[in-house]
């Protein structure tokens, strides 16, 4: 029998549970993979690419010779539904399951790939408060994607140990198949993960630049200004004998001297290229 069931009709299917599993699956302390002598139980967390307001989804799965059986703590997708429906044997039912959970990732990896690119070029054009927020939100996402590409990587490579004899050598060739494919899907994301990092620090270090381009105005204004603080304060020393009280252009001179040090110390930036 095939079998979708909600955690709460649990119960009025013990019969055709394995004793341990069927405590395991009440209890909830359960592994992403246990394999009994006649029967095999899975738990994965299942993430809807194709639909982002859907929320991950806690799932078990049981089968043995005789039974396959979603449990889920909501009523299943109408889905897996119509793969019980199919008269296919466990593992046909089984293998149609994941390819289905993993029929549209990679286009789903190639938009967001795009869009982790457009959001690149935005912040290298415009640095705001957003952009970092945003990169940090992909890495979150990234993190996500390996965590659940783990474990369906972890969940294959213990089917195709096939310790139990529950699949045939044509079931372990289509699980093999998606091993390969979960383990290219978890490159992508390890490589987009890379990407983001290195997005993340270009985007660090350009902020940083434009904070020591902004220093280093500040660090001109003020060495220019400094040398006239100097002799403003020299020049205030002496209130008696100040050279406008006896000399007629002696202040017109300070200010020519004034704006010749400022001149100067710009040429000398200019020439240095500090400015």
């Amino acid at each position: 029998m095939q079998k979708v069931i909600c955690e709460k009709d649990l119960d009025g299917y013990q019969p055709y549970f394995e004793t341990k599993a069927f405590e395991k699956l009440q209890s909830g302390a359960m592994q992403n993979f246990e394999c009994g002598k006649k029967y095999t139980l899975l738990s994965l967390k299942i993430l809807h690419l194709n639909n982002q307001t859907m929320p991950a989804e806690q799932a078990a799965i049981y089968f043995d010779h005789e039974d396959l059986f979603f449990v889920s703590s909501i009523q299943g997708e109408a889905g897996i539904r119509e793969l019980a429906e199919k008269n296919a044997t466990n593992e046909q039912t089984l293998w149609l399951f994941f390819q289905n959970l993993l029929k549209y990732d990679m286009d789903y990896l190639e938009e967001l790939e795009s869009e982790i690119t457009d959001a690149e070029m935005a912040a290298m054009v415009r640095y705001r408060a957003e952009d970092l927020r945003k990169i940090i939100l992909y890495r979150k996402q990234l993190l996500r994607l390996k965590r659940y590409y783990d474990q369906l990587d972890f969940i294959f490579d213990c089917l195709i140990l096939n310790e139990n004899q529950l699949l045939t050598d044509e079931g372990i060739r289509h699980f093999r198949i998606l091993v390969g494919r979960v383990q290219r899907y978890l490159g992508s994301v390890l490589n987009l993960r890379d990407y983001v990092t290195q997005m993340r620090e270009a985007y660090q270090a350009q902020l940083d630049i434009e904070q020591n381009n902004l220093m280093r105005v500040f660090t001109v204004v003020t060495t220019v200004f400094l040398p006239l603080t100097l002799m403003v304060g020299w020049y205030g020393m002496n209130f008696t004998y100040m050279p406008e009280l006896r000399v007629p252009y002696a202040y017109p001179v300070f200010i020519g001297c004034s704006i010749s040090v400022c001149g100067g110390m710009l040429l000398f930036f200019k020439k240095k290229k500090w400015i």
